[in-house]
């Protein structure tokens, strides 16, 4: 299908432009930092991508949420969240630059102490080639799953088909059981490995109830943006407004709930093995940076979220979600910037100006990308029952 046989509306055109410029400026400015600082290029490049690379992931396991539960807020973001889906061929290509940056990134297995017991006791899992290989497995299994969701989306544009109906359930159910492992384990390899002698077995779905946050509030975002024009204008509601709303607070309670409870199993257990990375982030400025994710990622939009007026509300939902989505560069940033590239001790919180120009250079290029991808089919999928009515 071509973008002419549907309406685009103009805020694409504008988010091409908007994601050209931040490509341009971002990634003039990473080269540049390259040259200047390759180990802060290759952390700064990490935290870029892992903050993006969430909204695609998330995307993908809430086109599955929204087929397996069948409500009509999943109808209405299907087409958002399935381009967001086919995106991750430009993602394995920006992945390049951690694959070449491992021994950096990850030096403290990548070359590790030979008298680091713990560390060489891993190293059957953490070595180079093992590590590129999920990572490898990681993308295949996203990439699959996105092909068949995506051509079975796009074939029920030719009317409703049970049989087809069925096939995505089937495919959603079990793919979000992939998901739930493939994320579970490029969190634990990506990011906590950034530290090997620290685990937690509960850090893979706190990372992914943090990519479902990021993706719901990246959609709620584009969607109250999308609303006024067609084929929206008519079938969004203050009502599915509300949906969004519920899902975001949800998702917001349970990452809180995740983070919270493996913070206080930690920190109670007080063992030497696990004890460290937290007070790492603790001090060297790195509390005054979770104290702001608590009052900002949390606190504020949790209260703001508790108003059904909030929820109901286009111009203030975009506010929240928007204010979610920024703060979860903020979290990600507590996540990873205190180990990657450093083999012990503490990193006092400076934030470069590559990690700017990484996050922007990386996002840019992504928005550019998805906002061509959205423009390929209809913004709503023909004949889906759930959408006959209006809003």
């Amino acid at each position: 299908m071509t973008e002419s046989a549907h309406p685009v509306p103009p805020q694409l055109e504008r988010l091409k432009t908007l994601g050209g410029v931040s490509a341009a400026l971002g990634l003039l400015a990473c080269a540049a930092g390259f040259g200047l600082d390759s180990e802060q290029f290759f952390r700064s490049w990490l935290f870029g991508f892992l903050f993006w690379v969430s909204i695609p992931i998330g995307c993908l396991s809430l086109s599955f949420i929204g087929h397996q539960s069948g409500g009509r807020w999943g109808a209405v973001t299907r087409r958002l969240t399935e381009a967001g889906t086919r995106t991750f061929p430009l993602l394995l290509l920006l992945f390049v630059p951690i694959a070449a940056g491992l021994p950096r990134l990850y030096a403290t297995w990548a070359h590790p102490d030979p008298h680091d017991e713990l560390v060489q006791a891993k190293a059957a899992y953490l070595n180079a080639p093992f590590f590129l290989g999920r990572a490898a497995l990681y993308f295949a299994v996203w990439m699959l799953l996105a092909h068949f969701l995506n051509k079975w989306s796009l074939q029920s544009d030719h009317g409703h088909d049970e049989g087809l109906a069925r096939k995505l359930r089937k495919l959603s159910g079990a793919g979000l059981v992939l998901m739930a492992l493939t994320i579970s384990f490029m969190s634990f390899d990506w990011a906590m490995s950034l530290d090997p002698h620290w685990f937690s077995t509960v850090y893979g779905i706190w990372f992914m109830i943090g990519t479902l946050l990021s993706a719901m509030t990246f959609t709620v975002v584009l969607l109250v943006s999308l609303a006024g024009e067609a084929p929206f204008e008519g079938v969004v509601g203050r009502d599915l407004f509300h949906d969004l709303g519920k899902l975001t607070f949800a998702f917001l309670m349970f990452w809180a709930y995740i983070g919270f409870s493996q913070f206080l199993i930690v920190w109670s257990a007080n063992l030497p093995e696990e004890i460290p990375w937290y007070l790492r982030r603790f001090q060297g400025g790195w509390e005054y940076l979770i104290l702001a994710v608590a009052l900002l990622h949390f606190a504020l939009p949790y209260a703001l979220l508790l108003s059904q007026d909030v929820k109901r509300s286009r111009t203030a939902l975009r506010a929240v979600a928007g204010w979610l989505l920024a703060m979860r560069a903020l979290e990600l940033y507590w996540l990873v910037a205190p180990d990657a590239g450093q083999h012990a001790g503490l990193r006092p919180l400076h934030v470069h100006w590559l990690d700017v120009a990484a996050l922007a250079g990386i996002g840019g290029l992504w928005l550019l990308y998805y906002a061509h991808q959205l423009a390929q089919r209809p913004l709503l999928p023909l004949g889906e029952p759930e959408l006959l009515g209006g809003a």
